[in-house]
């Protein structure tokens, strides 16, 4: 009679989780949410020699993972852009010191929002022109969102 009592505990305890309780499977991208304090935006200018005050917000259903930003010319008119409206852009021409700059940032734990924010320095001595701006968010499920934006160093 114990074992069969025993028996019948432990078949509850396996079988008491139902098919709800199964844990829920991610699949969301996370978002980059413009706010009246977002910086850059499309077709913002920016001096060599000083610092680019970066900041976003990021959302996502679940948990947030981590966010890159990534400068690089667009001398040659290629494309990454997502934004709607064009920016005037100079004549094409090659690079000779351009700036490029690429960073990973980490998200703390647990967090399903987060105002990101990041001083990039512009150095004084590269290539004035037209540059790209791209921002990556990675949610811990791995879906990444990305914006492309254009920018103008001066």
């Amino acid at each position: 009679m114990k074992k069969y009592a025993l028996g019948l505990v432990l078949s509850m305890i396996l079988f008491a989780c139902g098919e709800d309780e199964k844990p829920a499977i991610d699949l969301e991208y996370p978002e980059i949410i413009a706010t009246a304090d977002s910086f850059p935006i499309q077709c913002s200018v920016v001096e060599r020699g000083s610092t680019l005050e970066f900041k976003a917000l990021f959302s996502d259903n679940v948990e947030l993972g981590s966010y890159s930003l990534d400068i690089h010319h667009n001398f040659d008119h290629h494309t990454h852009s997502t934004e709607v409206n064009d920016c005037e852009s100079d004549p094409v021409k090659a690079a000779v010191n351009p700036m490029l700059f690429i960073q990973t940032y980490t998200i703390p734990t647990g967090l399903n929002e987060y105002e990101a924010e990041a001083e990039i320095d512009i150095p004084s001595d590269i290539d004035p022109g037209d540059y790209h701006f791209l921002i990556r968010v990675t949610d811990k499920e791995g879906w990444q969102t990305l914006q492309g934006i254009s920018i103008k160093i001066l």
